[in-house]
């Protein structure tokens, strides 16, 4: 029986699809500037840069910005550049993007893309390669393949709607966004995902595989390990090639403790915080506009590249605008959504890891699988392949990190570029 993840229509559910925009207004703005006006600051240990977190220094510089130049206005037009539209699936008012190629060749049409966005993201650190892959000729790239693109936002984060029940885990929005592209008159497509966007490709991939052509991820979690991938732990460094790692793996993931273990136990303290008590953490959050740019930009220090610790301004600038920073902190912020984005975790881990049916099950449905260099977590093909059963695309990238679409929308898009051509191929051979 399927479970109503949203609040329970009174009767049949309405397949309205609406317009919608991002609106602001100045009582809005003049909240958020008083706000951070009695912004308090810690100061910063002598020499700490970002090993402690986000470095308090370079947040007052952020909030200063923030503050007094950043045009917040400015910012919701550009995030209404493209059409944008809400529907209600399973009582929950579904935000997204909706893109079509500004034009054709003769006789190419183009092929439905569903891009899902991750935490502590938000559908806006997708906008800069929605032109590569909808006009991908005039920016650079081959224009074999145009897509036509749908990007929605997670419910719970930004302009969706969050979930009323618990229970609802990647796999409930995986099912939300397959009713959604049927809803628009997609039976077959494409999706692509980093972070949470894997995760719920890799379902969707699983509940619909009739329906879905092929996944493109930027990160691969697993669940569970076999024993040979518990033995090229201790072994393969050694023997690499008894255990299919390429050089790359090696230099990724040995030695282990120090590239994994520990790059794990620096990293994932925000996991078991949302995994456990989402809703205590997040009062603060919800409450304060610099506890969160905090809270979230140093996410895209650290996980952009882990060198960034050893500077006071973490890189930030390195790869982003404040500008594209403030604008992903507002939409959390104005939209209130911080605890239930965090919640999300809480649905996915809080009964365990490895338990759920679907966690055991392969992927079978083709794959294309990019490896940026600066991802907090590398797993190798050879390990990825237990999970995805039809890997016809692995390619390691010459540089990027974990917000793979918006530090490098053109390396992102030319690899989902080759992954769908060899898709198309290897179909029409058939």
């Amino acid at each position: 029986m399927m479970i109503i993840t949203g609040q329970k229509p009174d009767s049949e559910e309405d397949t309205t699809i609406c317009p919608f925009k991002v609106v602001t207004s100045e009582e809005e703005i003049k909240d958020l500037h008083q706000r951070l006006d009695k912004a308090r600051f810690v100061e910063p240990l002598e020499d700490s840069y970002f090993h402690y977190g986000f470095n308090a220094t370079y947040l007052k510089k952020i909030v200063s910005y923030w503050r007094n130049q950043f045009n917040w206005k400015k910012q919701v037009e550009i995030l209404n550049q493209f059409p944008q539209f809400k529907t209600k699936i399973e009582g929950i008012d579904v935000h997204f993007l909706h893109i079509k190629p500004p034009h054709l060749s003769e006789g190419q049409s183009a092929k439905p893309l569903l891009m899902i966005h991750g935490w502590p993201g938000s559908v806006y650190e997708l906008y800069k390669i929605i032109p590569f892959l909808t006009d991908p000729v005039n920016h650079g790239l081959n224009g074999d393949h145009v897509f036509e693109m749908i990007c929605p936002s997670i419910p719970g984060f930004g302009f969706s709607e969050a979930p009323h029940k618990k229970g609802f885990n990647p796999m409930c929005a995986a099912r939300i966004f397959y009713k959604l592209m049927l809803r628009l008159g997609f039976h077959k497509f494409y999706i692509q995902g980093g972070d949470y966007g894997s995760l719920i490709s890799t379902n969707l991939g699983q509940i619909a595989p009739s329906h879905v052509k092929g996944i493109h991820i930027n990160i691969v979690f697993l669940s569970t390990m076999s024993f040979k991938q518990l033995l090229s732990i201790l072994l393969g460094q050694y023997f690499p090639g008894l255990f299919g790692f390429q050089a790359e793996d090696i230099q990724q993931i040995f030695p282990f403790k120090k590239k994994v273990l520990n790059r794990i136990l620096l990293e994932t303290g925000y996991l078991h915080l949302h995994a456990t008590k989402p809703d205590t953490v997040g009062c603060g959050l919800n409450d304060s506009p610099v506890g969160l740019a905090a809270y979230i930009l140093e996410k895209f220090s650290t996980w952009t590249d882990r060198s960034f610790k050893k500077l006071e301004d973490g890189g930030l600038e390195k790869k982003f605008t404040l500008d594209d920073l403030l604008t992903n902190i507002m939409i959390y912020w104005t939209s209130g959504c911080v605890v239930s984005s965090m919640r999300f975790y809480k649905e996915l881990l809080g009964k365990g890891i490895g338990i759920e049916k679907h966690e055991t099950l392969p992927v079978k449905v083709p794959t294309g699988i990019a490896s940026f260099p600066n991802e907090v977590l590398h797993i190798p093909q050879s390990w990825a392949r237990k999970k995805y059963a039809n890997i016809v695309s692995f390619n390691f990238m010459p540089r990027g990190g974990h917000f793979a679409a918006f530090e490098e929308p053109e390396l992102l898009a030319a690899d989902i570029l080759q992954f769908v051509d060899k898709v198309e191929k290897a179909t029409f051979d058939q």
